[in-house]
């Protein structure tokens, strides 16, 4: 393999000191027209690059921004992590991602990683309630933004109102006329899971209806496509007269594993079962039978997140709320 070209071969090349080349580097109006230009002359011949972490040392100034999420499989936290992306490129930063799949350990890990990479600071969808792992790092001096949480004022943060969102899927169902609603949920250690089913049952009492006798929760093991297809299949097995009219699912993932095994068993959609999901993903509308859904601004909140661990410290503990929108398609409504 070849070695990577240093600032030392650049100089041998260009015939001129290692201090001249950072200047060429760091500092180009210090250096002359002619000998600048030899300069980057050698650097375009010998395919030099400029080590990131070496100007970090000179600079005292992090180069890079962690991100940890529960799970980057899901297209919500891709959407979110290109809304960082934007964000922190207007600073030519770079962005390290990492997965928790809900595992605190996970979660200890990559804070610790990135803690040893002296990351300019680090934006979290945390793991349960317990913030303590995260108030260790912020003290010891690694900037910590909440992203996607709610309900910590230690820590700036960037949250969405997920009852809300709760409440306009079950009050769009409703609204339909159903009185059996499933609701196809995460564990409630999970924050978002937690204040979705809090909304969907207010939803359900603004409607002056008991929660308990129109709305059943199943909390599922995983919150994808297979794990939505095993939930279906679940119902469908149940008697006809228990079957729910109607499903709310987490996230759009879920939803789509639904409606995956309700057409594959001849189940019509919406007409016998309305489903909505949540997040209004890429693929929800492109579906067969394109999905209601609650919209999260996911860009919005990726740009807010990382604008707000770049703002000064004395606006360190601001917090920036979204509130989602229902998105009326054709798994709810039936064209007319």
């Amino acid at each position: 393999m070849r070695q990577r070209p240093s600032v030392t071969d650049v100089a041998s090349v260009a015939g001129v000191s290692v201090g001249t080349v950072s200047n060429v580097l760091n500092r180009p109006d210090r250096v002359s027209g002619p000998t600048r230009a030899r300069v980057e002359k050698a650097i375009a011949d010998l395919g030099f690059v400029p080590s990131a972490s070496a100007r970090q040392l000179r600079a005292g100034v992090a180069q890079s921004v962690g991100a940890i999420v529960l799970d980057l499989a899901n297209p919500f936290f891709t959407s979110v992590m290109r809304g960082i992306e934007d964000r922190l490129a207007e600073e030519s930063l770079a962005l390290m991602v990492s997965s928790t799949d809900d595992d605190p350990a996970r979660e200890t890990h990559f804070l610790r990683m990135y803690e040893q990479h002296e990351v300019r600071g680090i934006l979290v969808t945390p793991v349960g309630t317990d913030h303590s792992e995260l108030a260790a790092v912020r003290d010891r001096g690694t900037r910590v933004v909440l992203m996607d949480s709610d309900g910590d004022s230690a820590f700036p943060g960037v949250s969405v109102d997920d009852a809300h969102g709760g409440h306009l899927a079950v009050a769009h169902l409703l609204d339909l006329g159903r009185r059996r609603i499933t609701f196809l949920n995460g564990p409630s250690t999970i924050r978002q899971c937690l204040d979705r089913l809090t909304g969907a049952r207010r939803a359900v009492v603004d409607a002056g209806l008991n929660p308990d006798e129109v709305l059943t929760e199943r909390v599922l093991p995983a919150l994808n496509a297979d794990a939505g297809e095993a939930a279906a299949h679940a119902l469908l097995a149940l008697p006809r007269s228990e079957r729910p009219d109607a499903v709310f699912c987490v996230n759009d993932l879920v939803a789509l594993g639904v409606l995956r095994t309700l057409l594959r068993a001849g189940v019509e959609v919406p007409q016998r079962i309305p489903v909505v999901g949540y997040d209004d993903i890429g693929f929800a509308s492109m579906l067969m039978v394109p999905l209601t859904t609650i919209r999260q601004p996911t860009h919005q909140i990726g740009w807010s997140a990382a604008d707000l661990l770049l703002r000064p410290q004395p606006e360190s503990l601001a917090q920036v709320r979204f509130s989602p929108e229902l998105v009326v398609r054709a798994s709810s409504v039936a064209a007319g």
